[in-house]
């Protein structure tokens, strides 16, 4: 059975930035003013024929009416209510869904204000931390960066003014799948007086002096991480406008969140730059979203294909909607986008039955799972460890667990889902122990904070309680 599907509040927000009256708006539509209230208030669902008016008579695509952030947003929203600081009962799924439905501007500012009572309480627990231990300097960049993650979190991880703007100079510069790329950006970089100079410090990835217009990058890296320093430097420098204006659009709280977005949307530059929308997009339909194909076509590394896939999301033009999360061996999640329904944990760890854990045993491998989240929704996910050698005898390397994965509806378009078993089983996960609602997982660090648990004395098992 279908589910039905209610947006009211995406009409009434489209209608009134139009400034039409319910009365203009429902004859454009062909439907009777209390048709049309009942349609803003979710008093009905919206019918096929509706929407594909909506989408006629308003000028979208059917992302601007999807209800892909309703379910972003219920995500967030739980996990925030299920907050113990409240002392309250957590209110339930059906209650939170009816709010995000009918009220989702109140949802996000919900959501707002118990992030901001989350980074007034790491503050305090730091300015404790640091007078008991005589320490300056505690101050956290993670608050600023968890506003960031929500920044592209919310926009579908894809930037569309910077990334045209992007795509137009990969035409300028004469970006070729993989044919003499970094030559090309030096050429680009030369012509905007920049001398590139290479250095033996095998941390370094990228150090520009703007006083003596130098780039100084890594000699010990890849290849492929020259060219993406090359290129982040190259969009710092002439798409900068583009930058600001989104930065701008934001109104981020603090200083520090904008600066982490500015090198973030820098980065998202720098990877449409290399790996050009369209060309990109076509490249990866044809291969079946190979990962190792496309990075050998366009000459980059793995990290940067697993994060422009999950970037795919022009109106008109949309690739595969896939999530991209990066681990280290702590499983703190250190990047995560998505254009999907899955859900990360914004607080607590991550589940113990997903398959991106298992990549650091394994980082020769491919690993590929079914899974099943418990809002029913079945991915398929993909995990590949990864290690960047430090150059140096003493000095660890660093380890990485990439993880990248799309519902299961469109594995047909998936190369690692050749083999996989769709009708049969899937592994089930979660979000996190803290709001997991499966009431059976062996792997339980915790129970759930919105749930009641009952301590079993006298019936010992894995879990050591009943919920």
């Amino acid at each position: 059975m279908r589910e039905k599907l209610f947006i009211g509040p995406r009409l009434r927000l489209l209608r009134q930035a139009r400034s039409w009256t319910l009365e203009v708006c429902a004859a454009r539509l062909g439907l009777s003013p209390s048709y049309l209230s009942q349609l803003e208030a979710n008093q009905r669902p919206v019918t096929a024929r509706v929407l594909i008016d909506a989408m006629r008579v308003f000028e979208v695509d059917a992302a601007a009416l999807d209800a892909a952030d309703d379910q972003r947003l219920i995500a967030d929203l739980r996990e925030a209510a299920a907050d113990p600081v409240s002392g309250e009962d957590a209110p339930g799924l059906g209650e939170i869904k009816q709010v995000v439905t009918n009220a989702p501007q109140f949802a996000r500012a919900y959501l707002a204000l118990h992030r901001a009572y989350r980074q007034l309480d790491e503050r305090l627990k730091q300015t404790e931390e640091a007078v008991s231990l005589d320490e300056r300097g505690a101050a956290s960049a993670l608050l600023p960066y968890e506003e960031v993650r929500d920044f592209f979190h919310y926009k579908d991880n894809y930037i569309h003014a910077l990334d045209l703007a992007a795509e137009a100079l990969a035409g300028e510069l004469g970006l070729e799948e993989g044919a003499g790329v970094e030559a090309a950006l030096e050429r680009r970089l030369e012509s905007l007086g920049v001398r590139i100079e290479r250095s033996r410090e095998f941390d370094l990835l990228r150090r520009y002096d703007p006083e003596t217009r130098t780039l100084l990058l890594g000699a010990a890296q890849p290849a492929a991480t020259r060219a993406f320093q090359m290129a982040y430097q190259i969009a710092a420098m002439t798409l900068s406008d583009v930058v600001e204006a989104e930065l701008t659009a934001a109104s981020f709280r603090s200083q520090s969140a904008a600066q982490v977005c500015r090198t973030g949307l820098l980065n998202y530059a720098a990877g449409a730059l290399l790996l050009p929308y369209e060309r990109f997009r076509e490249t990866a339909r044809r291969v079946r979203h190979d990962v190792e194909q496309l990075s050998l076509i366009f000459q980059t590394s793995l990290e940067q294909v697993f994060h422009r896939l999950s970037t795919l999301q022009r109106s008109g033009a949309r690739g595969v909607p896939f999530y991209f999360v990066r681990l280290d061996r702590a499983g703190n999640i250190t990047k995560r986008h998505s254009a999907t329904r899955f859900h990360f944990a914004r607080f607590g760890g991550a589940c113990p039955m997903w398959n991106v854990h298992d990549a650091f045993s394994r980082p020769d491998a491919w690993l590929v799972q079914l899974a099943q989240m418990p809002d029913g929704v079945r991915y398929v996910c993909i995990a590949k460890g990864v290690v960047k050698p430090s150059g140096a005898y003493l000095q660890a390397d660093r380890r990485y667990a990439l993880g990248l994965g799309c519902e299961a509806q469109y594995a047909d378009q998936l190369v690692y889902a050749d083999g996989l078993d769709l009708a049969g089983p899937s592994a089930p996960i979660g979000v996190s122990c803290r709001i997991c609602e499966r009431v059976d997982c062996t792997q339980r660090a915790f129970p759930p904070v919105d749930r009641k648990f009952e301590v079993l004395e006298n019936d010992r098992r894995w879990v050591p309680y009943s919920l």
